[in-house]
C-alpha cells in the first residue's frame, strides 16, 4: 500500500488547510513563504483535488474512480463525489468518534475490528448505506485503545446523519448525507472542472 510520508502539518500548511479537519488539534505556527503569490486557475483546481484526496486519505487512481462513479449518479457530479467520499467506512468510523483520525480509522478497519450489520468488514473504502449499523467487535470493546479514543473524541460533534452510541461502540447511518451536511472545506466544482478538461 502506498503511504504518504509528508509530515501532516507541513502538508496542511501547503494546502491552506486547518488540521482540525483531519482530527488533529495541533497548529502550525510557520508562515507559508508563497502565501501572497497569485495562483493560476489550474493550480487552484489542482489544490482543491489534493485537499480532498488528503482529507479522505485517497490516492489518485481510487479518487478518479470515485469521480467516474459520481458522474454516473443522478444529480450534480461535484456534491456526489464528496458524498461518496464521506460514505467510506473509515470516514464514518472517524465521524462517529471511534477513531482519532481517518488514518487510525483505516487501521481499525484493516485489523478486522469492525462489523457492519453484524458482518466483519475489512475494506476501508466500503461504502455505507442508510440504515447500516456499524460497531466494534465485542472482543475488542474492552481494549484500552478504545477507552483512550473515546476520551479524546468526547467533545467531537457527530453529524446529524449519523447516530452514535459511544458506550457500546456502536453507530447507525440514519441517512446518506446531503452536501450541506458535510463540513469539508473543499470546492468540489473546481475538481469537476479539472477532470472535465
Amino acid at each position: 500500500m502506498a503511504v504518504n510520508r509528508v509530515p501532516v502539518l507541513k502538508r496542511c500548511r501547503s494546502l491552506g488547510l486547518d488540521p482540525v479537519y483531519l482530527g488533529i488539534d495541533k497548529k502550525s505556527h510557520r508562515e507559508l513563504k508563497r502565501a501572497n503569490k497569485k495562483m493560476s486557475e489550474y493550480a487552484l483546481q489542482l489544490r482543491e483535488k489534493q485537499k480532498a484526496k488528503f482529507i479522505y486519505g485517497v490516492l489518485e487512481k481510487p479518487f478518479r474512480n470515485y469521480y467516474k462513479k459520481a458522474k454516473k449518479m443522478s444529480g450534480m457530479t461535484g456534491p456526489n463525489l464528496i458524498i461518496l467520499l464521506e460514505c467510506r467506512l473509515d470516514n464514518v468510523l472517524f465521524r462517529l468518534g471511534f477513531a482519532r483520525t481517518r488514518m487510525e480509522a483505516r487501521q481499525i478497519v484493516d485489523h478486522r475490528h469492525v462489523l457492519v450489520n453484524g458482518k466483519p468488514v475489512q475494506i476501508p473504502s466500503y461504502i455505507v448505506k442508510a440504515g447500516d449499523v456499524i460497531e466494534i467487535k465485542e472482543k475488542f470493546k474492552g481494549f484500552q485503545r478504545y477507552k483512550d479514543i473515546l476520551e479524546t473524541t468526547a467533545g467531537r460533534l457527530v453529524p446529524e446523519w449519523l447516530e452514535a452510541d459511544p458506550e457500546n461502540l456502536k453507530g447507525t447511518v440514519k441517512e446518506i448525507p446531503a452536501r450541506s451536511a458535510i463540513d469539508v472545506p473543499v470546492d468540489e466544482m473546481l475538481i469537476v472542472e479539472l477532470y472535465s478538461k
